[in-house]
């Protein structure tokens, strides 16, 4: 039986031009860039271009890129690396803002700073489809803030914050601002979004797991997490994946240019899908904003049914799918994000997550019927 994969959310396939492109840093061109002969000269060369076209697609410098091994490092790089720089020029700057629906790389590097660094963490609340309130951030912002730190899309409920207004929130506070665009990544514009940094995981857009980058602007100081030979501009030492760099920047330059047709064709399919089920599943509830998610994201809620139970029935059907955050699996309790959209406990145990790709679009009121049946069999115990 053929499975039908909707959780492009955990991870996507890699694209063959992605794979393509890496082929020789893996085979051929094998060089350290670090090393100072040709070989080697070869790789940095590849390392630049990969540096210059990611660079090119987020809106920023080639300097301002640095490679990671995904976007959980990233994230802690942002986080922990630009409070602990901020600190190192004010020591009163000890604040850290960030909102109580993050993915967990985010929350625990800020629980890390207080324990270990003292510093302050103010969690903003969000209403109850998801959203920061700009104007909560603006008051929440002090003279010792460091870094405000929020997700530009939610990985489990799809929600996308108003960017735009977060950023001159903190531009008129001269406060840096890094959202986690590891979801929006090749559904929504990341250049001109007003953000210092932005953290992408390559495994969303096409290309392999293991690779990310955080663009950083150079005047903000960052405070390596990993130290050693100084690459990445001393900001993160180690032999850098020269094939995962340059595979990242074909797959991040592919998702750019597919984006605004690829978003407009997969919201069709999204928001039929939607109407679909909420028509034909009793007490389905759809959960994030009903009109600022991302194109293919659809959540819910199905009161009365456990939603791991329901995971399995779709998958007997063919249907491939998750309670929410891949990061988060296997753990027993109800999420943190939609206990914090003001969901019970017992429903948000229900929940299940649906999120679309790139390929054939499947048929909106057969897999509704699918999610429908599932549902009826959990609830009633067959």
């Amino acid at each position: 039986m053929s499975l039908l994969y909707l959780d492009h959310a955990a991870t996507t396939p890699v694209r063959p031009a992605v794979l393509e492109a890496m082929e020789p840093f893996l085979t051929r061109r094998y060089g350290n860039p670090s090393s100072h002969h040709t070989v080697g000269e070869a790789a940095a060369g590849a390392l630049a271009d990969a540096r210059t076209r990611v660079a090119r697609v987020l809106g920023m410098r080639s300097g301002d890129i640095v490679f990671t091994a995904g976007g959980t490092e990233a994230n802690n790089l942002a986080v922990k690396g630009i409070a602990l720089g901020a600190r190192g020029v004010d020591p009163r700057r000890r604040q850290v803002i960030t909102t109580v629906i993050e993915h967990e790389s985010i929350l625990e590097s800020c629980d890390y700073l207080r324990r270990l660094h003292g510093a302050e963490v103010t969690l903003l609340p969000v209403d109850g489809t998801g959203r920061v309130d700009p104007d909560r951030l603006a008051r929440a912002i002090g003279p010792g803030t460091a870094v405000v730190s929020i997700g530009y899309a939610n990985n489990e409920v799809g929600t996308v914050q108003d960017a735009a207004a977060l950023a001159a929130v903190c531009a008129a506070h001269r406060v840096p601002l890094h959202l986690d665009a590891v979801q929006p990544a090749g559904w929504l514009p990341l250049a001109g979004t007003g953000a210092d940094a932005l953290s992408i995981a390559g495994h969303k857009v096409g290309a392999p797991q293991g690779t990310g980058v955080l663009a950083v602007r150079g005047r903000i100081p960052l405070e390596p997490l990993v130290h050693g030979g100084g690459q990445e501009r001393g900001r993160r030492s180690g032999t850098e994946n020269v094939a995962g760099a340059v595979g990242l920047a074909v797959a991040l330059e592919i998702a750019e240019a597919e984006r605004v047709d690829a978003a407009a064709r997969v919201a069709a399919v999204r928001d039929g899908f939607i109407a679909a089920v909420l028509a034909t599943v009793p007490d389905a509830r759809l959960t994030g904003h009903p009109r600022h998610r991302l194109p293919g994201s659809a959540s819910f809620t199905f009161a009365g049914a456990s939603g791991e139970a329901v995971l399995l029935q779709l998958e007997r059907r063919g249907i491939v799918t998750s309670s929410g955050s891949a990061c988060a699996a296997g753990s027993d309790e109800p999420s943190h994000v939609l206990l914090a959209l003001g969901i019970a406990p017992d429903v948000a145990q229900t929940a299940v997550r649906f999120t679309f790709g790139h390929g054939p679009a499947p048929d909106s009121a057969a897999l509704a019927a699918t999610v429908a049946s599932s549902v009826a069999a959990v609830r009633s115990g067959t």
